[in-house]
């Protein structure tokens, strides 16, 4: 009886799911945009073509833009969770 209570107390502490993923998700587009924020002006950047393996040269300006806009939007869903 006391492993159940214990399992109980563990699910509790524990974050949904999808709250989870989203943290992740958050974690990695942090790192995004660091990484194109200390990059030189005059490095490439290539944005991958959805569900395919093909990339494009993107502006890294435009791009680094997108990504705070996508860091930003995923922060507010968390926080409404």
């Amino acid at each position: 009886m006391s492993s159940k209570a214990h399992d109980n107390e563990d699910a509790c502490d524990k974050q949904p799911p999808l709250k989870e993923e989203l943290s992740r998700k958050i974690k990695e587009q942090k790192v995004i945009v660091d990484e194109l924020s200390n990059l030189r002006k005059n490095r490439k950047v290539y944005i991958q073509q959805s569900n395919s393996n093909i990339f494009f040269l993107a502006d890294r300006s435009q791009t680094l833009g997108t990504c705070k806009k996508d860091l930003d939007y995923m922060k507010k869903e968390l926080q409404d969770m």
